[in-house]
């Protein structure tokens, strides 16, 4: 099964893509790219270092305990129903993309939706 980790992709064939960025996208034109820039909705790591305290060392050795929390970035404040329609949408692309591919091969530039590359 194909697997995304650290940012290389791995086929089932053996083939390996490796990325800059941390994820995959598909464009109305059926392309797809990376998507370096994760800013539509994305967590976000913070590092608290010395600012929490561990209450269970506190009592015998007052040692600060690090802690690492999340966020999540969502500027558009998107709703659930919002991130689930941007979902749908994607997967329809993906959908189109398979369709196409066993329609037309992957040798064909019919495969792609010309009228969203302009």
């Amino acid at each position: 099964m194909t697997d995304f980790k650290k940012r290389v992709l791995y086929l089932n064939s053996g083939k390996q893509i490796r990325f800059y960025g941390d994820s995959m996208a598909i464009g109305p034109g059926l392309q797809i790219g990376e998507g370096t820039a994760p800013t539509i909705f994305a967590y976000i790591e913070s590092q608290n270092v010395g600012g929490s305290v561990d209450a269970a060392t506190t009592s015998s050795s007052n040692q600060q305990k690090k802690t690492t929390g999340g966020a999540v970035q969502n500027p558009f404040s998107l709703t659930n129903a919002d991130l689930h329609e941007i979902a749908d949408y994607n997967i329809q692309l993906w959908m189109n993309l398979k369709n196409n591919l066993r329609k037309y091969g992957v040798d064909n530039p019919k495969v792609f939706n010309r009228d969203e590359l302009r």
